[in-house]
């Protein structure tokens, strides 16, 4: 049960995302709640949190927050990380979306392929600079830190 069954994601601090994000948003919640593996490790000769888990998402004070609770809404644990980490690979997937949802209404599949290709590598990248910042604090694979970044993309605001 090292899993996360709720997302919920606090967005009334920032800017409506656009449609494109909005559905990026809806997949990646989508997906995520289908197939996700997220464990929280044991601290201080506790035993290990039993999931499953709902996770909230959002900015406070300017810092990325992971409150997670068990089903029953009791708290397991609850997360602060910088954003400092996060700015420039979101800044660089940004870009990238952009510029895949204009390709996809005006180039050939040859070099929408390609934008694509260059989305997910950044996208991976922000994948492992999550799974990184989350070490010691919780487990998860990289398919679910993908995911995550999704989300954690949509939280922070672009300009």
């Amino acid at each position: 049960m090292s899993r996360i069954t709720r997302i919920e994601i606090d967005d009334s601090a920032i800017p409506p995302a656009t449609p494109e994000m909005e559905q990026e948003r809806r997949v990646a919640i989508f997906d995520l709640i289908e197939d996700n593996s997220f464990a929280i490790p044991g601290r201080d000769g506790q035993p290990v949190p039993e999931g499953p888990f709902v996770l909230k998402l959002d900015i406070r004070e300017g810092r990325l927050v992971f409150d997670v609770t068990t089903e029953t809404a009791e708290k397991v644990a609850e997360f602060h990380l910088s954003l400092g980490p996060f700015r420039q690979v979101v800044k660089d997937y940004f870009q990238i979306c952009q510029s895949y949802f204009d390709a996809v209404k005006r180039l050939p599949p040859a070099q929408i392929e390609a934008i694509d290709m260059a989305r997910r590598g950044i996208h991976n990248e922000g994948a492992r600079t999550l799974q990184e910042r989350l070490e010691s604090k919780a487990e998860l694979d990289i398919d679910t830190a993908r995911r995550l970044f999704t989300l954690i993309c949509a939280l922070i605001p672009q300009g």
